[in-house]
């Protein structure tokens, strides 16, 4: 196998850098650049040279034998100073070093799943918390790296080894007298993996959404605010706002974080009956994104019939309450009355729904657990019909068990892992 090298940390100026190298030659390059041997595990502070002798910098050096390292090869790391001059000179050091070559894009997080350091959930993980950027995020992220989702995974999967070796003695032992019955336990051990997996089923939306962000939509007719109240809610000028109805014709897109959550403010057309053929299209996307949204705030009048039907936890405003002598129940993006206990109302809405959240949190993993559940409901039924249909059991079983292990990566993903890797820098 090659050894690889590259950046680990940013590009660009900084007051450190990493430099990071792997593979079986990885402590001879390490050996190479500070002129003398290196612990087999910990770290010392050596002047890099070039292969003339010329100084390059000095650096804490880190090395790793394997398998003790982040991607199970051996592994040097250099710690220079962060110029790109520095970081340019050492790896083209290393570039001219017999048998190195540059890493290709998340091509050490690739070795460390390929020698067993890390499952494909985790990578995943890794992945999520590199581009974390609220609290919510970093929790979920950390939560996957450490392994959460494939401990569940392998716990489910050990009670299916369970009980398909015990359906399988049975088939083995058909004509003899069997001193258990082990039916019950096989169905006790289906039953228990299946609640597992419906539960982790059901919290992978809201996962997914803190994952990626929620969306929340402000609705209403034209001049009823919406512009203003995300401008407010943004801190910032991010919507066109006037006096003139249909000014706003595109949905306009905020990402912020709201008590530590990912979330997506939306300022959609104002809703009504227009001959204006552009002004048509936005107002139809304005009730699409609506209707898509997690969460939708609306500003209405009391009396006032909305285009959009309310769902459970949407929020219902009276608009411009720094015009209102009565100014319950109402929100002025103008004025700023009423927007912090919006704020605080969107928060614990999410919040809640938050709370619903699995550990697993994306699409390919909902798809997993899913066709494993199908395989389990089908063994259950089969159960029911009598022994002389257990190896049919036994096998919708082992659909399950594989069903888990391409949670994982075990099996099956070779087609996913040059999309999922491709999205990492070089130096991970």
């Amino acid at each position: 196998m090659d050894t690889i090298f590259a950046l680990a940390s940013a590009q660009g100026k900084a007051g450190v850098a990493v430099i990071r190298v792997s593979g079986p030659l990885a402590l001879d390059a390490g050996v190479a650049l500070c002129g003398g041997q290196l612990p087999a595990r910990g770290s010392s502070l050596r002047v890099l040279k070039d292969e003339s002798g010329e100084r390059l910098d000095e650096a804490l050096v880190l090395s790793f034998t394997a398998p003790s390292s982040f991607t199970g090869e051996n592994t040097v790391e250099f710690q220079t100073h962060g110029s790109t001059a520095v970081v340019s000179a050492v790896l083209d050091s290393l570039g001219r070093i017999d048998g190195l070559r540059m890493a290709e894009p998340g091509e050490f997080t690739r070795r460390a799943l390929e020698n067993g350091n890390l499952d494909l959930a985790q990578v995943e993980g890794l992945a999520d918390l590199i581009d974390a950027e609220t609290e919510a995020q970093r929790k979920q992220a950390q939560v996957i790296l450490a392994g959460g989702l494939g401990q569940l995974a392998e716990a489910w999967r050990a009670n299916l080894i369970r009980a398909a070796s015990l359906i399988e003695v049975t088939i083995d032992f058909a004509d003899e007298e069997v001193p258990v019955d082990v039916t019950p336990e096989v169905t006790a051990l289906l039953a228990e993996v299946q609640a597992g997996l419906e539960r982790e089923t059901a919290g992978v939306k809201i996962a997914e959404r803190i994952r990626s962000g929620f969306e929340v939509a402000i609705v209403g007719a034209p001049n009823v605010g919406k512009s203003t109240l995300l401008n407010a809610l943004a801190g910032r000028q991010a919507a066109i706002t006037s006096e003139y109805a249909g000014t706003t014709r595109d949905i306009i897109e905020v990402r912020m974080d709201l008590a530590g959550l990912p979330v997506t403010l939306l300022d959609t057309a104002g809703l009504r009956d227009t001959e204006d053929h552009v002004e048509g299209i936005g107002i139809a996307l304005a009730r699409k994104r609506a209707e898509d949204a997690d969460l939708r705030v609306f500003l209405a009048e009391d009396h006032e019939v909305l285009d959009v039907e309310m769902r459970t936890g949407d929020i219902r405003l009276r608009p411009k309450a720094d015009l209102r002598s009565d100014q319950v129940n109402s929100v002025s993006g103008r004025s700023g009355q009423g927007v912090d206990q919006l704020v605080n109302h969107v928060s614990s809405v999410l919040k809640t729904r938050s709370a619903q959240a699995g550990i697993a949190t994306r699409a390919r993993h909902r798809d997993a657990m899913l066709s494993a559940l199908l395989s389990l409901t089908e063994a259950q039924d089969i159960l029911q019909r009598g022994p002389e249909f257990y190896d049919i059991a036994a096998e919708e079983m082992r659909s399950a068990i594989r069903a888990l292990e391409m949670l994982v990566g075990r099996i099956g993903v070779e087609n996913l892992l040059d999309e999922i890797f491709s999205s990492f820098c070089l130096g991970k």
